[in-house]
């Protein structure tokens, strides 16, 4: 999720609070990462009950952020769903004219920067070996004198460099391309975040 003033158009509070419940991130953030996904293949991925699931659907359905996909298999006992936008960009700023939802959007933010901080204590607190992996991740930071427009600038900056990598990668886990699974180097889910903002030293 990307907390910063939206570059389209200013982002519907009821997208933003939906996704940014615990269990709803975790279903958004699958089908992100895996597309169309039967709703008996969330609930055991993520360990939750498939009536749980199917309810905080509805709730991401309502709010325009996923949608039903197209059944893969033609037994119509589980639906399916997928993603029907790609993350969502905003600011508590974008509300000030309401500051109920200036409010909502300001815990949604609370619950983005959770979201990343949880993630990156859990990568920090393994207990299993993963020499590659550690040598690939990393940490970037750096401090510097900016404008409010050259740090726009650079948020925009990474956004592309960000979607120019994505766009690069090959095909992941649930597409034609498992069948050269064996062919392709391991790959694991990765989190990426990075976080700019006023401070002083």
């Amino acid at each position: 999720m990307d907390r910063s003033p939206s570059v389209v158009g200013m982002e519907q509070i009821e997208a933003i609070t939906a996704v940014h419940h615990p269990v709803r991130r975790r279903i958004y953030d699958y089908l992100s990462l895996h597309g169309a996904s039967q709703v008996t293949t969330l609930a055991r991925e993520l360990g939750l009950q498939v009536g749980s699931v199917s309810h905080h659907l509805r709730m991401l359905k309502r709010a325009g952020v996923v949608e039903p996909a197209p059944d893969r298999t033609g037994d119509r006992r589980t639906s399916w769903w997928q993603p029907s936008r790609q993350g969502l960009s905003w600011s508590a700023e974008d509300f000030s004219d309401s500051p109920a939802d200036a409010l909502l959007a300001r815990e949604a933010e609370r619950a983005n920067v959770e979201t990343h901080v949880g993630r990156l204590r859990a990568w920090h607190r393994r207990t299993a070996p993963l020499p590659e992996w550690s040598r690939a991740a990393f940490s970037i930071d750096a401090l510097a004198w900016a404008t409010p427009d050259e740090l726009a600038a650079l948020a925009a900056a990474m956004r592309e460099t960000f979607a120019a990598w994505q766009a690069g990668l090959d095909s992941g886990p649930g597409t034609d391309a498992d069948a050269d699974a064996d062919a392709r180097p391991e790959r694991m889910p990765v989190f990426v975040f990075a976080h700019g903002f006023p401070t002083v030293p």
